[in-house]
């Protein structure tokens, strides 16, 4: 008898979006560890981060794929590719993402309209793309990546906030919607994570003597954390959890 579900992915396949650094390619590492096959989405593919290496050096099968998530023709092509390659997708990291900040009263259309591209288009046409074949199949996990910055107000970060609150919501919808197919649909959030993009300004000791002051923990969070939870919700022992929100950040939400 077994007392405990496995964190195994083996015979899985993997597509993890804005994979080339910080949280996604720790996703990408991390999911291959336990066996998933793993598809790269990439927003350039021709900018080599050594991802790919690390990845065959474990053992999996690998495929990159040119993945713009902003732009839905790169998405249906990446999919398509990924199919055509593996013959499945059975997870979808949908890990891409960005955050310019400014104040609102500063903020510009362009940077709006982009936000909303990649945040929440992108996240809702690469579910839509993957959850079809997913459909197909029956079975599927899909993990999207929220923060923490969609349950508190971080100023300067109003448009960025808005989408990982829509993220969280949308993952409810999408968890409803595709529940009868066998379809498990959450999200992460989490808190500031050591990255190259969060680099700059943990950097600087005063914001980041601020930030640690409001992580019960008193800790910044490291990729792995993030990794370790999308690894865990893929895997069999996250077969009963379904539209939830899972909170990375140190217990800061909860005060």
């Amino acid at each position: 008898m077994k007392y405990i579900h496995d964190i195994n992915l083996k015979g899985k396949v993997a597509l993890v979006t804005g994979a080339a650094r910080g949280i996604g390619r720790a996703c990408c590492l991390a999911m291959a560890e336990v066996g998933a096959d793993i598809a790269v989405g990439l927003r350039d593919i021709d900018k080599d981060s050594g991802l790919i290496d690390e990845l065959n050096e474990l053992g999996v099968n690998v495929l990159p794929v040119q993945m713009d998530v902003s732009d839905k023709k790169q998405i249906d092509e990446a999919v398509a590719q990924i199919i055509s390659h593996f013959g499945r997708i059975d997870i979808l990291v949908n890990n891409a993402g960005i955050a310019p900040d400014n104040l609102i009263e500063n903020y510009t259309e362009e940077d709006f309209d982009k936000t909303i591209a990649v945040n929440l288009k992108g996240t809702f046409f690469t579910s839509q793309a993957v959850g079809k074949q997913m459909i197909e199949q029956n079975s599927g996990r899909i993990i999207n990546l929220s923060s923490q910055a969609g349950f508190i107000a971080l100023a300067e970060e109003s448009v960025y906030c808005m989408t990982k609150a829509g993220i969280s919501h949308l993952t409810k919808c999408f968890a409803a919607e595709w529940a009868k197919y066998n379809i498990n649909v959450n999200a992460v959030a989490p808190t500031f994570i050591e990255t190259p993009g969060t680099e700059p300004w943990l950097n600087k000791p005063e914001f980041k003597k601020d930030v640690l002051s409001k992580i019960l923990l008193n800790k910044v969070g490291q990729p792995i954390d993030v990794a370790s939870a999308v690894a865990y919700l893929a895997s069999p022992a996250g077969d009963m959890i379904t539209g939830s929100t899972m909170m990375i950040d140190g217990g800061w939400t909860i005060v």
